[in-house]
């Protein structure tokens, strides 16, 4: 699980609604200021930032635990966090981590409700957690970026409890989550174990059917996750002839 806290963009510009900003108008481009991350089922989140740990040795820890990662499980993280990622490790000249799979929350959430919001803060808070840090806003970032110890203590409990909340969503989120990776293909578990959890509580629920098949159906007595069997118990020779 990791989240990532990014600078603004600094530019000239010449109004305050619909600017188109030239390149020459772009003073400095946005860097990851700091991240949270932390293994599913650690205790502790790790955090490091520009101001505690320096550029280089910040980046360097984020591609170690990308590179240990199977999953990088985040909220919007296939389009924010991994891409901003992916251009740190650039920057600095390491080559790509190793390949992993995303897990990205929000998606899920969009893919199987409607929802007034789709941020974390409203979806936390609907699924009881604690919800997100309240700080001042936009002027955290500024005091930050001016080196204030204050408020970099701020951002930090921001930045890790936007990863415990991570944590406590997905635990939540588990059985409605499609394409979750296999648990028990990562674990080497049982094979006759659901898939999202890993659990081998798994309770015999009516059959699912396809156009040639007949597979036992069953449902995850730990998460809820609903799944079916690889092996068909019935099946049917003739098929559709395609035009």
């Amino acid at each position: 699980m990791i989240d990532i806290e990014t600078s603004p963009n600094l530019a000239h510009v010449w109004g305050l609604w619909q600017q188109n900003v030239g390149l020459p108008q772009l003073l400095e481009s946005t860097e990851m200021m700091c991240f949270a991350a932390k293994f599913l089922g650690d205790k502790r989140t790790q955090f490091y930032s520009t101001f505690h740990h320096g550029r280089a040795e910040m980046v360097q820890k984020a591609w170690d635990l990308m590179n240990e990662a199977d999953v990088v499980m985040g909220w919007n993280s296939k389009s924010f966090d991994e891409k901003h990622l992916n251009r740190e490790f650039l920057e600095a000249g390491l080559r790509p981590p190793s390949p992993t799979k995303s897990l990205d929350l929000m998606h899920a959430v969009k893919k199987k409700f409607r929802l007034p919001s789709n941020k974390l803060q409203y979806v936390s808070t609907l699924l009881g957690t604690a919800g997100k840090v309240q700080h001042e806003g936009h002027e955290l970032w500024i005091k930050c970026l001016a080196g204030d110890e204050k408020a970099w203590a701020r951002m930090r409990k921001y930045n890790i409890q936007d990863v415990d909340l991570l944590q406590e969503v997905y635990e939540q989120l588990l059985p409605w989550i499609d394409g979750h990776p296999s648990v028990p293909l990562y674990d080497g578990a049982d094979e006759d174990s659901c898939g999202n959890c890993g659990s081998t509580a798994l309770k015999r629920e009516g059959y699912a059917f396809t156009k040639l098949g007949k597979f036992q159906r069953f449902v995850c007595e730990t998460c809820g996750k609903w799944g079916r069997s690889g092996k068909r118990v019935g099946a049917v020779d003739i098929r559709e002839v395609a035009a």
